[in-house]
C-alpha cells in the first residue's frame, strides 16, 4: 500500500516538475530577447562633413528685355550632415510558442543637413538687390544637391551598414538560443541575408 502511494506521489511530482521548466525558461528567453531588443533600440548616427561651391546668378529684365540687371554671387558651402537610425521606433513581435521573434517595420532613415552659406564677389543693382527670396532659393537649392550627394555616398552606406549591424545583435541571440528571426516572411540565417532583406 505504501509503496503505491510513493509511486503515486512520485508520478504527480514529476509530471509537475516537468511540465513547469519549459514555461520558466520560456519566458527566462524571451526576457532576454526583449532586453536585447531595447539595447538594440537606440539612435544610430552616422556624421558627414561635405563642401561645395556654386556661382548664383539672377537677372531682372525690363522693357521689353531691352535692359537688363543682373546680381551674382560665388558662394561656399560647408556642410554638416548626419544620417540617423532611430532603432526605438523598430516594430517586432515574439512568438513564444513557435520561439519567433518577426520584425513587423524598420523607420527609414532620418537626413538633416545643417549647411553654412558664405557669400564672396557679391555683384549687384538697386534695381536687383539680393533678399531674403534669394537667399531661401539657394537654401532651397544646396539642400537639395546634397541630398543627391548623400544618396550616392559612402555616407549612406555607412549609416546602412551600422543598422544591419545593430539588427545582427538580435539575431545573433536568436541563434545562440535556439530562436528564429524573421523580416518579410523570410527566416533570417546571416548578417549579409539581413542587409540584402532590408534592399540595403
Amino acid at each position: 500500500m505504501w509503496l503505491i502511494i510513493f509511486i503515486v506521489i512520485g508520478v504527480v511530482l514529476f509530471k509537475y516538475f516537468t511540465s513547469e521548466k519549459p514555461t520558466e525558461t520560456t519566458e527566462y528567453n524571451t526576457d532576454l530577447i526583449e532586453q536585447q531588443i531595447k539595447n538594440v533600440g537606440k539612435l544610430v548616427v552616422t556624421e558627414g562633413h561635405y563642401s561645395q561651391v556654386m556661382t548664383y546668378k539672377d537677372q531682372q529684365k525690363y522693357l521689353m528685355n531691352l535692359v537688363t540687371f543682373e546680381k551674382k554671387a560665388l558662394i561656399i558651402i560647408n556642410a554638416d550632415v548626419t544620417v540617423a537610425y532611430d532603432l526605438s521606433k523598430v516594430k517586432y513581435d515574439i512568438d513564444q510558442k513557435n520561439k519567433t521573434i518577426t520584425i513587423v517595420s524598420i523607420p527609414k532613415e532620418e537626413i538633416k543637413i545643417s549647411p553654412d552659406i558664405q557669400f564672396y564677389d557679391i555683384d549687384q543693382s538697386t534695381m536687383n538687390p539680393f533678399t531674403g527670396a534669394d537667399y531661401n532659393k539657394i537654401n532651397k537649392k544646396v539642400k537639395s544637391d546634397l541630398a543627391r550627394k548623400i544618396e550616392k555616398s559612402k555616407l549612406k552606406t555607412n549609416a546602412e551598414n551600422r543598422l544591419v549591424s545593430e539588427l545582427a545583435k538580435i539575431l545573433i541571440l536568436t541563434n545562440t538560443m535556439g530562436w528564429k528571426l524573421e523580416y518579410k516572411n523570410q527566416v533570417i540565417q546571416t548578417e549579409s541575408q539581413l542587409g540584402k532583406t532590408l534592399n540595403l
